[in-house]
């Protein structure tokens, strides 16, 4: 009998899948969790699919049996933009954080970019995302850590999911689910050899209305 195929396989898909058609099946699944057609362990397996996918093929079971799942993958559906969001990275351009025997930082008032690619050898970074400007429904991170540390803090009021392997070493992130459907959603994939990963809420700190902080000072 011949080995069963994968769970997210379509060998008719074989063009090779690129970061935005990802990023859209992303997109897909963060809106059928916020709606409660997915629950978070099934959403959490199905993002880890679509980041190990290699080809359109493999994304487009993934979202099958969703609504607005009906197109492909690289046609690319209008998303609607909650007041709390900033001008979108049209790009789709990953910032990249290394620190190797030394130490990165990353907080304040900042745009975050729909991928962040963190590496930390014998060295740390600490990513702060309680005061940064979510320009995108979903954020990804994708964290290593090899004798080293990567700390990740978010507000208390948004979406966390994570996946990723500790070997002799630790990596942990808390599950958060975010009270509006509308809230940004971070996951953060990647392993820790002899290091440590790590993302948590940031007690006490929130996404802000600015815009409507804005309009009551203007007095509209």
């Amino acid at each position: 009998m011949p080995p069963a195929a994968p769970a997210y396989a379509d060998p008719q898909g074989a063009l090779r899948a690129s970061d935005a058609d990802r990023d859209q099946i992303a997109d897909i699944l963060a809106e059928a969790l916020a709606e409660g057609r997915l629950d978070a362990e099934e959403h959490a397996e199905r993002v880890d699919a679509v980041y190990r996918a290699k080809t359109v093929g493999e994304l487009e079971p993934i979202v099958r049996d969703l609504p607005a799942a009906g197109g492909a993958p690289s046609a690319p559906r209008a998303e609607p933009a909650p007041a709390t969001y900033g001008p979108e990275d049209v790009e789709g351009n990953a910032d990249q954080l290394l620190a190797v025997f030394s130490s990165t930082t990353r907080k304040g008032r900042w745009r975050v970019a729909r991928r962040t690619n963190a590496f930390a050898i014998f060295g740390n970074i600490e990513i702060d995302l309680t005061e940064a400007i979510f320009a995108q429904p979903l954020t990804t991170i994708n964290a290593t850590s090899i004798f080293g540390n990567v700390e990740i803090r978010v507000p208390e009021n948004i979406s966390l999911r994570g996946s990723g392997t500790g070997i002799l070493g630790n990596f942990e992130v808390t599950t958060l689910e975010g009270v509006d459907p509308q809230a940004p959603l971070v996951v953060v994939n990647g392993y820790a050899l002899l290091g440590n990963v790590e993302a948590r809420p940031k007690r006490g700190k929130w996404v802000v209305d600015l815009q409507t902080k804005i309009r009551k000072h203007l007095g509209h």
